[in-house]
């Protein structure tokens, strides 16, 4: 006699019992949901990745555009100092005997239209006063030299430096005074 039951003769391996068919139809229910979940998400990677190299890609289109036309106000500003500066050129060939005075207020004219083309492009003049404090972060020394003020102050500016928005674009040269 065997140990087996007397029903286990009837059980065919081939075929599922009732105790495994929902187990399978859960795990297929399960698989069909991760399917769709991957796909999913898969969609909103594949669309994730397009915005971002649409988004780099128009940024370094404005980057391009913005290095292109960077002076375009800046030149726009400037135009009007050229055709002065030739208007002055045309009068002094036409009539060589203008008074100095006349175009000495002509040129001084065009260099206040220039200051104030650079000042509305936030270009502003570093002249520093004698006797300022000395700035290496906006002054050149050219040179130290013996004056009457204090130590590392500036005594004279050999030429004028010009800042950017607030960025030294060239540093004003000046001399300074020596330790005494």
């Amino acid at each position: 006699m065997s140990d087996t039951p007397a029903n286990a003769e009837n059980l065919d391996p081939a075929e599922p019992s009732a105790s495994t068919e929902p187990l399978e139809a859960s795990i297929e229910q399960q698989l069909a949901e991760l399917h769709a979940k991957h796909t999913e998400v898969s969609d909103a990677y594949l669309r994730a990745k397009a915005e971002a190299e649409n988004t780099r890609r128009r940024a370094d289109e404005e980057i391009s555009k913005a290095r292109k036309f960077a002076v375009e106000s800046f030149a726009d500003s400037l135009l009007p100092v050229r055709d002065s500066l030739e208007a002055a050129i045309a009068t002094q060939l036409s009539k060589p005997d203008t008074p100095i005075e006349t175009v000495m207020e002509g040129v001084q004219a065009t260099l206040r239209q220039l200051g104030a083309a650079l000042e509305r492009n936030k270009v502003f003049e570093i002249n520093p006063a004698t006797g300022a404090k000395f700035d290496p972060h906006h002054h050149q020394a050219i040179s130290m030299v013996p004056a009457d003020q204090e130590a590392n102050t500036v005594v004279g500016v050999l030429q004028k430096g010009y800042l950017i928005n607030d960025r030294v674009l060239r540093p004003a040269l000046v001399t300074v005074a020596a330790p005494k």
